[in-house]
C-alpha cells in the first residue's frame, strides 16, 4: 500500500507541473490520506510489539 502513496504521490507532481489543479489536488489528498493511515498503523504495531514483549533478537540470525 505504500507503494499506492508513493503512486499518487508522483501523479500529483506530475500534474502539478502541467497545471492540472484538480487531479493535483486529488493526488495529494489521496496520498496524505495514505500516510496517515500508515502511521497510524505503524504506530499501532510499536505499541502492541511493546506490549507483548516478545523477544526478536533471534529474527536475524
Amino acid at each position: 500500500m505504500l507503494n499506492w502513496a508513493v503512486g499518487f504521490f508522483l501523479i500529483a507532481v506530475v500534474a502539478a507541473i502541467f497545471g492540472f489543479g484538480g487531479i493535483a489536488a486529488a493526488a495529494t489528498d489521496i496520498a496524505v490520506f495514505l500516510f496517515y493511515i500508515f502511521a497510524v498503523l505503524f504506530v499501532l504495531a510499536l505499541v502492541v510489539g511493546l506490549i507483548t514483549g516478545k523477544d526478536r533478537t533471534g529474527m536475524l540470525e
